[in-house]
């Protein structure tokens, strides 16, 4: 179908193979190589105007914890989780020192797509600088339990809560030589701490969405001080110039291109044998996913799966699978009531009659793999969609709706290459999704046209890795 959006991940910009060929100035390709500006390794911005207004922050965050206390401590109270992530966030748990004679470095995602879009850097990191110690860290308990089993051999933590002196005891214990933000999860504090402490910082995969533009433009002059990174990798042109309209230095900011691309597989996904067995369906059915899915998109995939093809097998992975129970209750006033994986795997027979509810985490790139068609949750409400590069790249044709600001470069590339369908409202989910299953040279199409859209654009773990051991951690700045 046509596109919507006019630019792609690397839209006008050459795919760069060296960093050389990525500093160079865009108007003058031939033109000698500019030299890197030196890591930031103290307060870029001193004085007592900036020291009051993170004075200011401060007193914020404490009159937020003291009038939130009794509610954390309920909390505490009544849920072991919430204790340990508080303890976590407030540093009140040890964390790992540096091995001896390694130099480490913080490798921080928000959450489960971030952590995940970080692997191909991971390895190449550590692959290239054996001598670099990675740390892993998150904010969400999805994020965490994702990262662990990603990274079974890494260390990870929870990132710290930004009150000034929760942030420098952090640093002071993980004492790492640099820090990697993975797209843009930033905090006036720990900016200014890692500035102080002489940490470089850098934006990898960097992108600002439309909504969170319009925000930091609207405090651009206050927090959170753009000028202290070291070092912005970013997606595209459009991008980079949002962070050059936000007062970043120009000559800081590189176009580096996805390197979530890097971390997919392409082609052909084998899923274990265990979930093929529980949640594979007859031979010849129809295999509908729905990943990634919030309130309250199940209801409504459900209901379109039995108006198209009330012969196929459905299979929902919830956004938080901690709903599962619920959606059980829920989805049962339609028909017949979900299976939930969990419960196949304690020995219940598989009905494939009925939907599935995967209710664990990490397994939804094997759940794909299952799939004749997928539909990407998230994009039928208001939150902005989710990843739909990683089930095309198995070659999968993807079904999403409007609400896909936080992936517009992801839908320009697969609309290009007519690799999915993008629907106007919730309306259109059922005949879509009739189309499609009824139309198996169709998906076919979009399939191959998938895989080669993520295969084009892979290569940006190489440059973004370059700029980081050259901008970031150079002899200067290492320990």
């Amino acid at each position: 179908m046509p596109a919507r959006a006019s630019r792609g991940p690397c839209s006008g910009v050459r795919n760069p193979t060296t960093l050389a060929e990525a500093t160079r100035a865009p108007s003058t390709p031939d033109a000698p190589r500019r030299a890197a500006p030196a890591p930031i390794l103290a307060e870029p911005n001193p004085g007592p105007a900036r020291f009051l207004l993170h004075a200011a922050y401060d007193l914020a965050w404490v009159i937020g914890i003291v009038g939130a206390a009794p509610w954390w401590i309920t909390q505490c109270l009544r849920s072991p989780t919430f204790r340990a992530m508080a303890k976590a966030r407030l540093v009140f748990v040890p964390l790992p020192r540096p091995e001896p004679a390694r130099r480490r470095v913080l490798v921080h995602g928000v959450s489960v797509g971030e952590v995940k879009g970080a692997q191909a850097l991971v390895r190449a990191l550590r692959s290239a600088a054996p001598d670099i110690e990675v740390v892993i860290s998150t904010t969400t308990e999805t994020g965490l339990a994702v990262a662990r089993k990603t990274y079974p051999d890494l260390q990870v933590v929870r990132f710290p809560l930004d009150p000034s002196w929760v942030v420098r005891r952090f640093l002071r214990r993980l004492a790492p030589v640099g820090v990697v933000l993975v797209e843009l999860e930033i905090w006036p504090n720990f900016l200014r701490q890692s500035n102080r402490l002489g940490i470089p910082l850098a934006v990898v995969n960097g992108r600002i969405t439309d909504r969170s533009y319009g925000r930091y433009r609207h405090f651009k002059n206050l927090l959170p001080q753009f000028n202290r990174l070291t070092l912005f990798c970013v997606q595209d042109e459009d991008y980079a110039r949002r962070f050059r309209e936000l007062s970043a230095d120009p000559e800081r900011i590189l176009i580096t291109g996805n390197i979530k691309v890097d971390g997919l597989r392409t082609g052909r996904v084998d899923a274990a044998p265990e979930l093929v067995r529980l949640l594979a369906g007859r031979p010849g059915q129809p295999f509908v996913v729905a990943g990634s899915t919030h309130e309250p998109e199940e209801r409504w995939i459900v209901e379109a799966v039995r108006a198209a093809a009330p012969d196929a097998r459905l299979v929902i992975v919830p956004r938080h699978p901690e709903r599962a129970k619920e959606l059980v209750r829920t989805l049962a006033e339609l028909g017949p009531a979900p299976q939930l994986l969990t419960a196949l795997r304690a020995g219940e027979a598989p009905d494939p009659s009925r939907p599935a509810l995967v209710d664990t985490i990490g397994e939804l790139e094997q759940v794909y793999a299952l799939a004749d068609l997928v539909f990407i949750g998230g994009s039928l409400i208001p939150h902005g969609g989710q990843n739909m590069l990683e089930p095309a790249a198995q070659g999968r044709p993807v079904v999403f709706g409007p609400h896909v600001h936080n992936f517009v470069q992801e839908v320009a590339l697969l609309e290009r290459a007519g690799a999915c369908v993008r629907l106007a409202g919730r309306e259109e989910l059922a005949p879509a999704l009739a189309r499609l299953l009824a139309a198996p040279e169709e998906r076919a199409r979009m399939a191959q046209a998938g895989i080669a859209a993520v295969e084009a654009q892979k290569g940006a773990t190489a440059l973004t890795l370059a700029a980081l051991l050259e901008r970031c951690l150079p002899p200067a700045a290492r320990r």
